[in-house]
């Protein structure tokens, strides 16, 4: 089941000029791309399923690039333009819009492929290099336009900095269009090393191609951050096209997956009507089934999205993703005792998979029945010892021990969930609180003593700053 997750610390990212997507930029905005960008807070999708798919169908690629098996993640962020992006470590972030614009899995691919590029060559480092030179040159021609205008040439300071801001621009576009060249040869190399068909790669391009006359993107080239998806076609067709794995299929086993978890995400982040028109009900597949689910059960028609359930169990009743959405939908209507069996039977088919247990948790805690709570505290401590940066499956855990009496324990889930929402101050205070009441030594009380060490010192950096 799709998970929005609010921003966090954990979910806050860089605002990056370096998009898949070539956009044009106004030469007055000079000063907002090049300065220092304020942490950019979206929306993000965690979903098991998505999650799953995108690690089998990467992993040769991340293997192909050199990055170790399981280090490389791909995530989604509710965003409907059509764009990718990394913003430090091994993460490729994935717009929804662009998979719900992408056809088939090789398209996405092929985007991966691009931005582990990016990865490989160090670019998230590099563009901060670039837009650091770049604001040098503005900043310059700010100081020499303020002082032509403190004497009393206005006009002519006005000319001082508006030529600075051109000349700062464009030494930063051409560095990021360097980059970008050098993350398309990096992703034709992987491509061919993983025998991943180009193909996908270029029928992207091609969607961009359009877009871009579209929008009336100039074509001189200049004021893009890219090159322009035309001159990345030729530069890459013919090496695609002469590439052993050219004529390769994707695995239709991934295939089927992709079209389930893009259909998913229709059905989640459109409009019911929207859905239905790409899904009508004449279309009695999986993905339509899947999507109509998520649009019925998101605009509260809890029985026509329980009957899109069914039919999907009927053709695969021990699916994870079905008995998860299963017992997503009966949790969310009010009805948690119904939805612990298929969550179960979901957790233990994914082998724990985190996302889902914290949604187990969630149902066991939400019956209001202490007979579950050992059950909850268990499968929630396993979850977040595998995936520690959900702020809900802690807030859960905080609020069992709570039941249970464990004041200590709860102080600590607690003092987590603000530590990684950035409230150091909180984080702090219940930090203490928890060591006041654990065990010396133990795993919890070394844990809640982490906390608040981080806390403080972020607390003093940020009294540094003022």
């Amino acid at each position: 089941m799709i998970q929005a997750l609010r921003p966090s610390r954990c979910q806050s990212l860089a605002a990056r000029a370096l998009g898949l997507l070539a956009r044009p930029v106004a030469l007055v905005a000079a000063l907002g791309l090049l300065g220092a960008q304020a942490a950019h807070a979206q929306t993000i999708l965690r979903d098991a399923e998505t999650e799953a798919l995108m690690r089998d169908a990467t992993a040769p690629l991340a293997k192909a690039a050199g990055l170790a098996p399981g280090n490389l993640d791909v995530l989604v962020i509710n965003d409907p333009s059509i764009n990718a992006f990394v913003a430090g470590g091994q993460i490729v972030w994935l717009h929804s819009g662009l998979i719900e614009q992408a056809d088939n899995l090789n398209q996405v691919q092929g985007v991966v492929a691009h931005e582990i590029g990016h990865i490989e060559g160090g670019h998230v480092i590099r563009s901060g290099e670039g837009a650091k030179e770049a604001t040098g040159i503005t900043l310059i021609s700010l100081l020499l336009g303020a002082a032509a205008m403190a004497a009393g040439g206005g006009e002519a300071g006005m000319g001082v900095m508006a030529a600075g801001q051109q000349a700062a621009l464009g030494k930063y576009l051409a560095f990021s269009r360097a980059q970008e060249s050098s993350a398309d040869a990096a992703g034709m190399r992987y491509l061919h090393e993983a025998g991943i068909s180009g193909r996908g790669s270029l029928e992207f391009f091609k969607k961009l191609e359009t877009l871009e006359y579209r929008l009336y993107i100039p074509q001189d080239g200049f004021m893009n951050t890219h090159p322009l998806s035309s001159e990345r076609i030729a530069t890459l067709t013919q090496a695609y096209e002469s590439d052993p794995a050219w004529n390769n299929k994707t695995d239709p086993g991934l295939e089927a997956r992709f079209q389930r978890i893009k259909a998913k995400l229709v059905g989640f982040v459109e409009d019911a009507p929207r859905t239905l028109q790409l899904y009508p009900l004449s279309d009695q597949s999986i993905p339509a089934h899947y999507a109509r689910a998520y649009a019925y059960h998101k605009t509260a028609y809890t029985e026509q999205a329980i009957a899109e359930v069914n039919a999907l169990l009927k053709a695969a009743p021990h699916d994870p993703y079905f008995l998860e959405l299963e017992g997503q939908i009966m949790l969310e209507s009010g009805k948690p005792q119904a939805a612990i069996p298929p969550l179960r039977e979901a957790v233990e088919r994914t082998g724990g998979q985190p996302l889902i247990a914290v949604t187990l948790g969630h149902a066991l805690v939400a019956t209001e029945d202490d007979q579950y709570l050992d059950e909850a505290e268990k499968v929630l401590r396993s979850a977040v010892a595998r995936d520690r940066e959900n702020p809900f499956a802690w807030y859960t855990l905080g609020t069992i021990y709570a039941r249970k009496g464990d004041t200590a324990r709860a102080a600590w889930a607690t003092a987590e969930r603000y530590e990684m929402e950035g409230d150091y101050p909180l984080a702090l205070r219940h930090a203490e609180v928890a060591m006041g009441g654990i065990q010396p030594n133990s795993p919890d009380y070394l844990r809640a003593q982490d906390i608040a060490m981080v806390s403080r010192a972020a607390m003093e950096r940020t009294k540094k700053k003022k």
